[in-house]
């Protein structure tokens, strides 16, 4: 009934009891879940786990915190994309609140990746922050719209989620928009077509009330899920049931 469009199982805190993180997401009624990557080295263990689990897919990528010697080449991300088990590229984009000064490179490796995705044919996981003008400025250059994605942990103004959509991506919310201050959040979540949505842990990190400063798993994902169809006033079947042919048609199109 849903799906976790972005978690890290690979990360130790998950890996080390991941037979119980899985039962986890079966009770709870998560069918899947995308392990996304934020450096190559880490890589091999996200394959490692989903050539062993039909339902886990993976993605391939460098996240735009992580300043590292070898910048990935596009040659490199789309030859790792060529794994069958691989259906998106990321995640990738652009953070300006943890880092400060020349960031160039961190635009660089966005755009890398963008074309790497174009060259592969596969989807974009973006990751923004405090960063969305630029963002969205370098999608329109690079032509992100060729292949579409999804703009995950979604924080953004309603006018940064339009603008996005108008790119063929989706909005995907994690635990944040449960948060009581999310108020803004919330309404984004409210008015943008329930068509362009995914949910997401991005476990184990911002776990949902009632979880909220705990350790976050996939199987959490419910409570997403819960908390858009309460501000929507639908049911929880059809926000579970949408968002999942939504996350099938962005990533098995």
């Amino acid at each position: 009934m849903f799906i976790d469009s972005h978690c890290h199982i690979n990360f130790p805190e998950l890996a080390n009891d991941l037979d119980t993180i899985l039962d986890n997401m079966r009770t709870n009624e998560v069918s899947n879940a995308l392990c996304v990557s934020v450096d190559l080295e880490k890589f091999p263990e996200i394959l490692n786990i989903v050539e062993q689990h039909d339902h886990i897919y993976a993605s391939v990528g460098v996240h735009p915190d992580h300043e590292i010697e070898n910048e990935p080449t596009q040659e490199e991300l789309v030859r790792l994309s060529t794994h069958p088990k691989v259906i998106a590229i990321g995640e990738t984009g652009l953070d300006y609140y943890r880092l400060q000064g020349d960031l160039e490179w961190q635009r660089t490796r966005f755009r890398t990746h963008i074309r790497a995705a174009v060259e592969s044919g596969k989807p974009l996981i973006v990751h923004t922050r405090s960063a969305s003008a630029d963002t969205l400025t370098i999608m329109r250059e690079e032509r992100a719209d060729r292949v579409g994605g999804v703009m995950h942990c979604f924080t953004e103004s309603m006018e940064v989620a339009l603008a996005a959509i108008e790119m063929n991506f989706y909005i995907s919310f994690s635990g944040i928009v449960t948060f009581k201050k999310a108020l803004e959040l919330k309404e984004v979540a409210t008015k943008i077509p329930l068509e362009r949505m995914l949910i997401e842990t991005d476990s184990p990190y911002l776990a949902p009330v009632p979880y909220r400063g705990k350790l976050n798993q996939p199987s959490y994902v419910k409570h997403v899920a819960e908390e858009i169809a309460k501000l929507r006033g639908i049911s929880l079947r059809e926000v579970g049931e949408t968002t999942s042919s939504n996350f099938k048609k962005l990533f098995f199109h």
